[in-house]
């Protein structure tokens, strides 16, 4: 069943310049970026984005996190998308991460990962109207 979910490639990995691998890695998994564009999260964007770890300890750390430098929000598309991209990823800590997964190559750490992957089909929905309207999707 080919779905959409929604990525964003995180400021450890544009700062590296790594924006290129990293697509490289999601094209070779069979998924097609249909919109990509980098943006810079203010700390409004970041804290809806994430509201659901709002009371979590690590809360304000990953805010001040995303909105250091650009981040690439992305939405990919292919047969079960949301499953595929979150196997692509790899685990959140690169440690526990299959080889060849993206967090695996790049991710320096579990707080720093790389990347984010939509968990569900609905938060895919919802993660994506955030940041693309319709006409920006191409596909």
């Amino acid at each position: 069943m080919t779905e959409r979910t929604f990525s964003i490639i995180k400021p450890d990995a544009t700062e590296r310049n790594l924006t290129g691998a990293v697509n490289a890695v999601i094209e070779a998994a069979g998924l097609r970026i249909v919109a990509q564009r980098r943006i810079h999260l203010s700390k409004a964007q970041a804290e809806k984005f994430y509201e659901i770890h709002k009371e979590r300890p690590f809360f304000g750390e990953l805010v001040d996190f995303m909105t250091r430098s650009p981040v690439v929000v992305q939405v990919l598309e292919g047969d079960n998308a949301v499953a595929r991209y979150r196997e692509v990823m790899g685990a959140t800590n690169p440690a526990n991460a299959d080889e060849g997964t993206i967090r695996k190559l790049f991710a320096p750490s579990v707080g720093e990962n790389t990347v984010h992957g939509s968990d569900s089909a609905e938060n895919a929905a919802m993660e994506i109207v955030q940041f693309f309207t319709d006409d920006q999707i191409v596909g």
